[in-house]
């Protein structure tokens, strides 16, 4: 769609409400304790026997962070002792030889994502230690997608050229807002032009497809103040932009607690503070990727949506579709072979696990057939706003084709035979269409949802 479409208050009315961002499916509430360390050493085994040809993902959750922002909804440690990253990459090392250990001669990586907190906490040090620890244990590809996060405020120029060296290519940074009250009541403080002369750094140096986040539906944003903040971000003009809907959950992550929740804009100021980014970003030349992405028409982001192949993960949209993604470090969830699996949480319950040489599992999942058909139709909506169920989809979705077709006169989708393809204003309210295929959430209809707003 080339300009946002009308949208309202009754169908804000109608859709507002919590739902999951389908990272996964099923969601993490579905997941069970039951799901431990051997059954994740299984899945890794099982993964061996797709043979060395078969590219892995690779994600390190690198928690630390010298300050805890009020709007974070990250598992993060904070700390400003720089030695702290010094023993838990001890322990990295530890888990990326209990992983090898049961993966064979299957080591050959096309994709790996430095997450956290802010990797870019680690000293030059530091990074090169993690660095020859993978490599010691796997082997990157010459194509891979390497990707990094960053706080400008804390990165520096040698540390992005230390890791352009090690072949990374891409780079993502948060900059939320660039208004300085905004700033304030999110406790990150983070000058426009700060982030512009990192971008620049990064050009010069090689990196490419970089992304830059913001965040709608914060406190004391205003229609005034976020366009501003839009037309500071075309003139940096990276690559790609990511526009999430902040995901108020306080009652997971109690720091959030501190924001002024009565200047939080909700309903029709929230989704009219996306209207504006959605309407100023394909005016300015980029593609609606998913649900909260922009990229260049050129991007391969881009290519990938309009030739229907776009894939997502934890770590975002990409296209590179490998088979399994292994995950290390605390909270790192990692989906392999049918199976999600998530790691500890704490710090020292991660050390004690991985310094006995166990995996330090704290819960997952095993997906049932229907849960992999389930997931792939999810998918297949949040990347490319389309889905062909299949030739016998119509009968094995039966039970969904009343909502799927209430959804159709509302003017959400169309129906073409066993086709979905979502309208303009279906694409506002993806997650809300994906939920029709969700029938854990109709199992818990009366329970708590632990989920943000779908506006």
């Amino acid at each position: 769609m080339s300009t946002f479409p009308p949208v309202n208050a009754a169908i804000i009315a109608r859709y507002e409400q919590p739902g999951p961002r389908y990272t996964s499916y099923p969601t993490v509430p579905e997941w069970s304790r039951s799901f431990g360390a051997a059954d994740y050493a299984d899945k890794l085994s099982e993964a061996a026997r797709e043979g060395a040809l078969s590219p892995l993902s690779l994600y390190f959750h690198l928690p630390f962070c010298r300050h805890m922002c009020a709007f974070c909804g990250c598992n993060v440690v904070v700390t400003r002792d720089s030695t702290k990253a010094d023993e838990y990459l001890s322990h990295l090392e530890g888990e990326l030889a209990l992983v090898a250990g049961h993966l064979g001669t299957r080591r050959s990586v096309s994709q790996l994502h430095l997450g956290g907190g802010t990797p870019t906490f680690l000293n030059e040090d530091q990074l090169a230690r993690l660095w020859k620890a993978i490599q010691r244990h796997f082997s990157v590809k010459n194509d891979a997608e390497l990707a990094v996060e960053a706080n400008p405020v804390v990165t520096r120029s040698h540390q992005l050229k230390l890791l352009r060296s090690f072949g990374f290519n891409r780079l993502s940074m948060g900059v939320q807002d660039f208004d300085p009250e905004v700033q304030q009541a999110i406790e990150r403080n983070q000058s426009f032009e700060l982030t512009a002369g990192m971008v620049a750094d990064a050009r010069r140096i090689g990196f490419r497809g970089i992304n830059l986040d913001l965040i709608y539906g914060l406190p004391l944003q205003t229609q005034a103040k976020w366009e501003r903040t839009l037309r500071r971000m075309l003139e940096i003009r990276p690559e790609r932009i990511a526009v999430y809907s902040f995901a108020h959950v306080p009652e997971l992550k109690p720091h959030q607690k501190r924001l002024p929740t009565e200047q939080l804009p909700s309903g029709e100021a929230k989704l009219s503070l996306f209207r504006s980014a959605y309407n100023a970003f394909v005016g300015a030349g980029y593609q609606a990727i998913g649900m909260d992405h922009f990229a260049l028409a050129d991007d391969e982001l881009a290519i990938a949506q309009n030739a229907r192949t776009l894939w997502r993960n934890f770590q975002g949209y990409t296209v590179k579709r490998a088979t399994d993604v292994i995950a290390f470090g605390i909270s790192g969830i990692s989906d392999v072979q049918g199976a999600y699996a998530q790691n500890l949480r704490p710090l020292p319950q991660y050390y004690r696990a991985v310094s006995g040489a166990r995996f330090a599992t704290v819960r997952g999942v095993l997906l049932s057939d229907d849960d992999l058909r389930r997931r792939s139709v999810i998918t297949d909506l949040m990347c490319n706003f389309w889905v062909d169920l299949g030739p016998d989809g119509l009968n094995y979705f039966h039970p969904e084709l009343g909502q799927l077709r209430r959804l159709e006169e509302e003017g959400l989708l169309t129906l073409r035979g066993s086709e979905i393809a979502l309208t303009s204003l279906g694409r506002v309210f993806v997650r809300n269409v994906a939920m029709v295929f969700d029938p854990y959430l109709r199992r818990a209809k009366d329970a708590p949802k632990p989920f943000s707003m779908t506006v």
